[in-house]
């Protein structure tokens, strides 16, 4: 089994704090009363992730990441917090699965000569252009 076969690892539920909060938005006096959205907190530096995933997670510009490398996520999709848990967990695994694909590395390449010169050859056809333009001294 290779490298590219392995599945990505998914995050241990006893790394994770989930709290229940009040949800945001339309639902009338359910909302009001019910802690039915979940906020999840993931600290990736403490986490049994192995080093390179957690170095890839830490480098993304997210806003979902605090200063301190602590990822939180909002679930409130559903009106269940079970199923707003559930859903939490599952973006959190797409994220970190997302991470442990190795980016591929990027061989900086030259232009080709016939792009050069077709580059030059359009400078100099505006270059004329533009010549044309220019007011013409004439006899005073």
């Amino acid at each position: 089994m290779s490298a590219a076969d392995t599945p990505p690892p998914l995050v241990d539920e006893s790394e994770v704090e989930i709290t229940a909060v009040r949800a945001q938005g339309a639902g009338g006096q359910n909302v009001n009363k019910v802690s039915s959205a979940v906020h999840l907190r993931f600290a990736i530096a403490a986490s049994s992730l192995p080093e390179a995933i957690k170095e890839r997670l830490l480098a993304r510009a997210d806003r979902r990441m605090s200063a301190e490398g602590v990822l939180v996520i909002k679930a409130q999709r559903h009106r269940s917090q079970e199923l707003n848990r559930r859903d939490a967990l599952e973006r959190l695994n797409a994220i970190v699965a997302s991470a442990a694909e190795v980016p591929p590395v990027r061989r900086p390449t030259k232009p080709t000569r016939a792009s050069r010169e077709r580059r030059l050859e359009a400078k100099g056809q505006r270059s004329n252009v533009k010549a044309t333009r220019a007011r013409i001294v004439g006899d005073s």
